[in-house]
């Protein structure tokens, strides 16, 4: 299994309106895009979400959240969310909502 298909219809249906919304294949897993950059992930049952550098304190302190590090390295700016952290739509829009925040500053790619 390459990701949880569950959690990734959350996220989809959390990000589906939102204009220049995309789906890419990226780290093993499935990621989702505004405008070019990285919102989030979902890579198995984990959820991936990029926070920033600013918030990344506070993010890996809430329930659940943990720090990313695929290749043994940790990727700051991006908490990882075991599936306690987000069960449901509310729970999972939530941590979409934290990505965006941060997303959204950005410039488009």
């Amino acid at each position: 299994m390459a990701q949880d298909d569950r959690l990734a219809q959350r996220v989809r249906k959390a990000l589906a309106d939102r204009p220049g919304f995309a789906e890419k294949k990226m780290f093993g897993g499935l990621c989702f895009l505004v405008n070019g950059n990285m919102v989030c992930g979902v890579n198995k049952d984990s959820l991936m979400v990029r926070v920033g550098p600013e918030q990344y304190e506070e993010a890996l302190a809430q329930p659940h959240a943990g720090v990313m590090d695929f290749t043994g390295r940790t990727m700051k700016g991006f908490v990882r969310v075991d599936p306690a952290g987000s069960p449901t739509q509310k729970a999972v829009e939530h941590w979409v909502a934290r990505a965006l925040n941060f997303v959204l500053t950005l410039p488009a790619k």
